[in-house]
């Protein structure tokens, strides 16, 4: 409604992880980096975390949209399913014939694994929203994660999760999956100052060309409002520029956001999230941490 009010080619803020819009904070290039290195090595099993709205699924489509044509990837977008379901929902993106996977998936997926290995193709499973993976699933990843030749791993596994990822990964009954995991990297939340570079990185992307919309003061009050996630930064400058060209303003001032964050629920129940897991960001990016 207002992109011709500031001459945008599209909406700058929307919510949904769009990689045109990719922003090279520190700590999303460093998880990034991490990934792609992990993977050129043939490391068999990944972890990403970080808090709701900071941007894994975004990482996950950068990483997907970098690898090429010799990677086969798997992409599991809610991997809240039994473990047959599971198995069979890998193979279904595998493109394997349903009789082949009827009686026993985890045989099928074995044999296409060996069959691109031969090919020299690399196969990568990408599971987002791992923190909701029933317990019993975790055998299916665990046992994916047995396939491998004597040279090397045939499947590559890469868990994005919300910090309660970490929970689960330390029962008892799966230490043998999480002993497998050999980097895990968590994102961070954007810093003021970097608050400030992100929204204008946006603003660009979307077609602006003009001066420097949000005030400081405004920036000050999304920082504190936000606690730095993406998710929320967007939600609030999206309705503080609405605010702004309802009332024929063209700049965003303090005022305009502080409506806009009296009038998003959502920044009221995530803060204290925030607040709660600011010891674990303070320590968050374990960019070649062993587990």
């Amino acid at each position: 409604m207002y992109e011709s009010y500031y001459g945008l080619n599209e909406k700058p803020f929307n919510l949904t992880p769009d990689t045109d819009f990719y922003f090279h904070s520190l700590s999303h290039q460093q998880a990034l980096n991490v990934l792609r290195i992990a993977i050129d090595r043939g490391d068999g099993f990944i972890k990403l975390t970080g808090e709701v709205g900071t941007g894994k699924t975004l990482i996950c489509r950068k990483l997907l949209n970098q690898l090429d044509d010799d990677f086969d990837t798997i992409y599991i977008p809610n991997p809240y399913m039994s473990c047959e379901a599971l198995l069979q929902a890998v193979a279904r993106e595998m493109d394997l014939p349903a009789e082949d996977t009827a009686q026993d998936p985890l045989a099928a997926i074995n044999h296409q694994l060996i069959e691109n290995a031969r090919r020299n193709r690399s196969t990568i499973i990408l599971l987002d929203e791992a923190q909701s993976l029933p317990v019993e699933s975790l055998e299916a990843i665990r046992l994916l994660s047995n396939l491998e030749t004597e040279k090397k791993k045939l499947v590559q596994i890469l868990l994005f999760g919300q910090p309660e990822l970490d929970d689960l990964l330390e029962q008892k009954s799966i230490r043998q999956l999480r002993q497998r995991i050999v980097h895990a990297c968590h994102l961070q939340s954007l810093s003021t100052i970097v608050i400030g570079q992100y929204i204008e990185h946006r603003l660009l992307a979307a077609g602006y060309c003009g001066p420097r919309l949000f005030s400081q003061q405004a920036l000050d009050l999304i920082s504190r409002r936000t606690g730095g996630v993406p998710r929320l930064i967007n939600l609030l400058c999206d309705k503080a520029l609405m605010l702004a060209y309802a009332s024929d303003d063209f700049y965003v001032q303090k005022k305009q956001v502080r409506q806009a964050a009296d009038d998003t629920r959502q920044l009221d129940l995530a803060l204290p999230l925030l607040v709660a897991a600011s010891g674990y960001a303070s320590t968050a990016l374990n960019t070649a941490g062993l587990i």
